[in-house]
Formats: structure tokens, C-alpha cells, sequence
């Protein structure tokens, strides 16, 4: 029964063309769609029902962690139609379960959006390469981009770690080794020591979610590999500033400093929905120059934001310039780009002046942004 029921639920969310299916007790399943939850015209879940649809795709292990922790995540493979990745938890004592969908098909650069000098960082030899932006703004999908491109182009060794797996690779120009937490490796950080003895050239952590972990990447490297990871962070700005925040007072001035020679760029990103339907990725990149380097070591990151907008030759845009321009093109809502926006004035004050026709020239506006600091 759950399994037939299962089956139909995951059918619809692809055809639908929904990312998300959350099954919780009280309520009929919900698909979100562009953004939007959307109740299904189905029966209201009962315990029984979101305990046997739970049971008929989670592994034993996982049905074990739910039990002793509370909660699981693992990835699910619909057949060849689709990948889920799955994460089961307990509430008010009852089991809940939330799918996110995995497209089959890897996106390029050229499908995704994303700044032309994204390439051009994933061509470096060594460095630190942060992908970041809230829950759901598509960072897997990114990094998946980022290892394909260097999948087809380079005779590299690349090792991913995950949690769960997402995206399966193939080994193309380069061989590929992608490591799932708890399958294969107790932790990110024990992951990456490790992998430092497997020969790598490009190393991917799922999530740099704290020291150890960090600490671990930042010396992988500085040690001369490519090393992907991604943070739960806005804005490039917010992203050095919470590396920095995650160490010890102590430590922190001598993080600075490796961060600054280690880190080679940060594109930060956000999903906003489309005009006529889907959604659109805007884009903020942060391409770390020696005089960007300097103000991370002597922790003046407070002037990044100026200097992305200063080094738009070397391919930087901030975040809500680019909204700006998606605005601009017909793509996005105005209401939409102002609840993403990092300065809600400075963009609304920018919209007022394109709608009135007096847009400024990039000249003008940096010189305003000069005075602001």
C-alpha cells in the first residue's frame, strides 16, 4: 500500500515539477512548487500512514538513526527517473518526512547563470572555493556544475564528501571518488585528512559546518589542492566574517591570515522566482585579488562590498546589482529582489531612479558608494 503510495506521490512532484514533498501527520502531502507550498487533494496523513511511507524507502540504518537520534538524512534513487534526498525526523512523537528532488541531469555554467569568471576559478591550481547562500538557493546544484566542468576538462582526481550524496558523477577526464557520511566516512574533517593520502587535486565538502571541519579545509588548500565547500551565508562580506567567527579569540588573527592566502573566491547565491513561472538564480562574486587579501588579514572585510564593486573588470558583481539587472530584464518581480536585497534602501533608491529613467552610470554610483564608507 505505502509502496504503490510512495511511487504516485514522487511521479507527481516530477511531473509538477516540484523541488520539495513534505508528508506530516495532520495535513494531505504538500509539494512545493516555484517556491510555493501546495497542498496535494489527497487524503489527510495519519501516523500509521507517514510511519509506512517512511519505512518504504528508508534504509535500515536510518530507520535505526531515527530512532536512537531523531533523525536521518540519506539520498534515494527512484528508479532512472529521479534522485531524492531524503531527510526523516520525529515530531510530537510522530514520524515526518521531507524529499527534496536531485535533477538526473547535470546543468552547466551556461544553464545556471552563473559570473563568466566562475570558470576561470575553477581552472586555478590550488585555493579555497566557497559556494554559499540560505537553504534551498541551489548551492548543490553549483558545485555539481563546478566538478563537471573540471570532470571534462582536466585529468584530475577529485574526491567529494557528502551528506547524503546528491549528484552521481562519472569518471570522465578525470577519476572521481564521491564518499557519503556515514557510509563511508564518520566525519567532513576525518574525510579530508584522509583524502590528503589519496592523491587528490580537487577536494568537495558538502558542508563546512564547524572548527574541525574548517580548519581541515583551509590547510588542504593552502597545502596546493582546489578545495569546494559551501556555508549557510549571504554575501561574500558574511561569509568571511563567519569563517573568522567559528574559531577560538585567540585563533582568529592567525586564521585571518591563512584564509587570506588560501581563499581564491566566493560566489555567494539566491533562487527568486520568475516571471511566468520557475526560478531564476542571482549571483554575488567575490574574486579574492592581493588587495582583497589584505583586508581579510588586517580584518577590514567591512570594505569587501566596495571592493566588489570597484573590481567588476575582474568579473565581481555584488548581489543585489545583479538582482538589479534581472529586475531590469523583465525576469524577476520588484517585490521579490527587495526581500533578497542586502541594502534594501540603496536598491530600492536604484529602482526608483531606473523607473523615473535617470539611471546613473557605474561612475557615479561608485563614487556614492565611496562616500557611504
Amino acid at each position: 500500500m505505502a509502496t504503490i503510495l510512495i511511487d504516485k506521490l514522487l511521479h507527481t512532484v516530477i511531473n509538477r515539477k516540484a523541488s520539495d514533498l513534505h508528508l506530516t501527520v495532520g495535513q494531505p502531502p504538500v509539494i512545493r512548487v516555484d517556491g510555493h507550498l501546495l497542498r496535494l487533494e489527497t487524503k489527510v496523513l495519519e501516523a500509521e500512514d507517514t510511519t509506512a511511507l517512511m519505512k518504504s524507502i528508508t534504509p535500515e540504518r536510518c530507520q535505526q538513526e531515527l530512532q536512537e537520534v531523531g533523525g536521518a538524512d540519506f539520498g534515494f534513487a527512484f528508479g532512472d527517473i529521479a534522485r531524492f534526498r531524503v531527510s526523516v525526523f520525529k515530531q510530537r512523537g510522530n514520524v515526518a518526512v521531507v524529499l527534496r528532488l536531485i535533477p538526473v541531469t547535470l546543468l552547466d555554467f551556461k544553464d545556471l547563470g552563473t559570473p563568466p569568471a566562475l570558470t576561470e576559478l575553477c581552472r586555478r591550481p590550488r585555493g579555497l572555493l566557497l559556494v554559499t547562500g540560505p537553504t534551498g538557493s541551489g548551492k548543490t546544484t553549483t558545485l555539481a556544475a563546478m566538478v563537471d566542468y573540471i570532470n571534462e576538462n582536466f585529468d584530475h582526481h577529485i574526491i567529494t564528501v557528502e551528506d547524503p550524496i546528491e549528484f552521481y558523477h562519472t569518471h570522465k577526464m578525470s577519476t572521481i571518488n564521491q564518499r557519503e557520511l556515514g557510509v563511508d566516512v564518520p566525519t567532513f574533517a576525518e574525510a579530508i585528512r584522509r583524502g590528503l593520502r589519496q592523491d587528490p587535486d580537487v577536494i568537495l565538502v558538502g558542508e563546512m559546518r564547524d572548527l574541525e571541519t574548517l580548519e581541515t579545509a583551509i590547510t588542504a588548500a593552502e597545502t596546493g589542492h582546489i578545495v569546494f565547500g559551501t556555508l549557510h551565508t549571504t554575501g561574500a562580506q558574511g561569509s568571511i566574517n563567519r569563517i573568522i567567527d567559528v574559531f577560538p579569540t585567540n585563533q582568529q588573527e592567525q586564521i585571518r591570515t591563512q584564509l587570506s592566502v588560501a581563499i581564491i573566491g566566493i560566489l555567494s547565491q539566491t533562487l527568486l522566482p520568475k516571471i511566468g513561472g520557475g526560478r531564476v538564480a542571482a549571483y554575488e562574486l567575490l574574486v579574492v585579488t592581493p588587495a582583497i587579501a589584505n583586508l581579510i588579514r588586517e580584518s577590514k572585510t567591512f570594505r569587501i562590498n566596495s571592493a566588489i564593486q570597484t573590481g567588476h573588470r575582474l568579473g565581481m558583481q555584488l548581489l543585489d546589482d545583479h538582482m538589479f539587472k534581472l529586475w531590469q530584464q523583465g525576469l524577476v518581480e520588484k517585490k521579490d529582489i527587495l526581500l533578497k536585497a542586502a541594502d534594501v534602501d540603496e536598491l530600492s533608491a536604484k529602482i526608483a531612479r531606473a523607473e523615473r529613467g535617470l539611471l546613473e552610470d557605474e561612475e557615479e554610483s561608485r563614487k556614492r558608494m565611496e562616500k557611504v564608507k
